[in-house]
């Protein structure tokens, strides 16, 4: 190499060096910003979907390679911190969750029609300014803390930013000694599958409560749902979400309301007499002034009803299977032993074990149109978590396997399901790499099949049978809650 050419190439290294260490200054700003908005005002900002709340810059950085290479949108750092800072100076804005991605990429289309940021800030969000939209915080309790009961107080601490939306005031427990308020935290603060809790957890043993990252949260020891009164513990007009998996038709939770200071019951599992809801599909079907109980169905089917709900929508279903690859649960043995249900007895962790599902039965609650036209099953495999639906569908229309990917990219990132369905496109993706997800529906573009004739579909579905299922609990949840915020997507 030339002393000319090793020169320029120096040269070059050192301007993309200096190019990048620039936009890294700039992302340190906007995650500034981002906190600002969030404690502050309860303004909650993502990219196209993705969370920017707690991120480093580094993984900022890497959402706004994701938008330009393949959301396709061509936004840089430098415009989506102008635009923070527009929103965090403009006033009465209302406490919301805006697509700073979106956002971006329409300043990218539209600078020229407006005098200044300011101005298009204020264009955009005109609606986001009316005190209508004032939000009255709810107490929620969790009954049970386990598997889900964790991650879903992990996210309620998470999602408190100033408070106005969840608040989580107890978790009701058998047992509450001081032993084992200690061992509740540890599980708290460690867990095997998603990693060390990022904030403090505290035990407060005297007062039998966990300080967890300064919301104080009362450790009740109760037996029986009817036993607790909760306005003892200052908690009242409560949202009560069920994780115990014990109760499951409206007789046995209804004991839940029994309890003062109790007003609603979730429950996180499928339930026969009650509305089974995947947020995103069928949630506003329900009355939430008439009823006050309410299911969240399963971590299964909140993953399949958003695809099939597209497929149905778009392409017309005429048959289909639907096959699980689920990873083993707390229901199975370590090791072989008595079990009531068949193969369940024998050891989760050495073996692929066949057993029934529930898919089929839930399109009857969320999807009735669908019900009768598909046969399920379930395999268990040796995995601590992240799950796989196979959906092999028949359909009306002829279609090739880009069109079948577009229209799911589609429904990924515009309309109603952007929070339930994340369009995969890597060549290499595989289960763990599913681990924390916030959708309930991670859609796999390169594993989708197309039969020879164009009418029957294999679509791939991963799903984080824990985190991304309790994510929508919590969407569920403030739903019923009524501490929905605006949003901008």
């Amino acid at each position: 190499m030339s002393a000319g050419t090793l020169e320029k190439v120096n040269a070059g290294y050192q301007e993309q060096l200096n190019d990048w260490i620039e936009q890294e200054k700039a992302t340190i700003d906007l995650i500034s910003t981002i906190g600002k908005l969030w404690f502050e005002k309860s303004i909650e900002l993502v990219l196209f979907r993705n969370q920017l709340v707690d991120r480093s810059a580094s993984e900022i950085m890497k959402l706004h390679m994701y938008a330009k290479d393949i959301v396709k949108k061509p936004i840089n750092v430098k415009d989506t911190v102008l635009l923070a800072r527009e929103i965090y100076n403009a006033p009465n804005i209302c406490a919301s969750k805006i697509d700073i991605g979106k956002l971006a990429f329409e300043w990218y289309n539209e600078k020229d029609k407006h005098k200044s940021a300011t101005d298009f800030i204020n264009h955009k969000l005109k609606d986001f300014t009316s005190q209508k939209h004032s939000i009255t915080p709810k107490d929620v309790v969790l009954f049970g803390f386990g598997r889900i009961g964790r991650l879903a107080a992990r996210e309620i601490i998470a999602q408190a930013g100033k408070g106005e939306q969840l608040r989580l005031r107890a978790i009701v427990t058998r047992g509450n000694s001081a032993e084992e308020i200690v061992k509740r935290a540890d599980l708290l603060r460690t867990d095997s599958v998603h990693g060390p809790f990022p904030g403090t957890v505290i035990e407060d043993v005297a007062n039998s409560a966990l300080i967890i990252n300064g919301h104080t949260v009362h450790m009740i020891d109760a037996k029986n749902p009817e036993d607790v009164d909760y306005t003892a513990y200052g908690i009242n007009d409560a949202l009560l979400i069920d994780n115990t998996g014990v109760f499951r038709d409206k007789a046995e939770l209804s004991r839940h309301l029994k309890a003062k200071g109790v007003s609603k019951v979730l429950l996180t599992a499928p339930a026969k007499d009650i509305p089974n809801v995947v947020y995103g599909v069928n949630h506003e079907s329900i009355n939430i002034k008439t009823d006050n109980i309410f299911s969240a169905a399963s971590c299964t089917t909140n993953a399949i009803m958003p695809i099939l709900y597209v497929v149905d929508k778009e392409l017309g279903v005429l048959r289909g299977h639907i096959e699980t690859v689920h990873s083993y649960t707390n229901d199975q043995n370590l090791l072989d032993n008595y079990h009531k249900k068949y193969r369940r007895g024998r050891s989760a962790a050495l073996n692929m074990v066949i057993t029934e599902t529930g898919a089929e039965s839930a399109l009857k609650k969320v999807l009735p149109q669908l019900s009768g036209k598909f046969t399920a099953n379930s395999v268990r495999v040796p995995t601590p978590n992240v799950s796989l639906a196979i959906l092999n569908i028949s359909i009306n229309k002829e279609v090739t396997k880009d069109e079948v990917n577009e229209l799911m990219k589609k429904y990924a990132l515009e309309g109603n399901l952007v929070e339930q369905i994340q369009y995969a496109f890597s060549n290499e993706l595989v289960s763990t790499d599913v681990i924390g997800n916030p959708c309930p529906s991670v859609f796999d573009s390169q594993a989708t099949i197309v039969s020879p004739d164009k009418k029957n579909i294999v679509l791939y579905v991963w799903y984080d049978n824990e985190y991304g299922y309790t994510r929508q609990v919590i969407r569920f949840a403030k739903q019923l809650a009524e501490v929905k915020r605006m949003v901008y997507y």
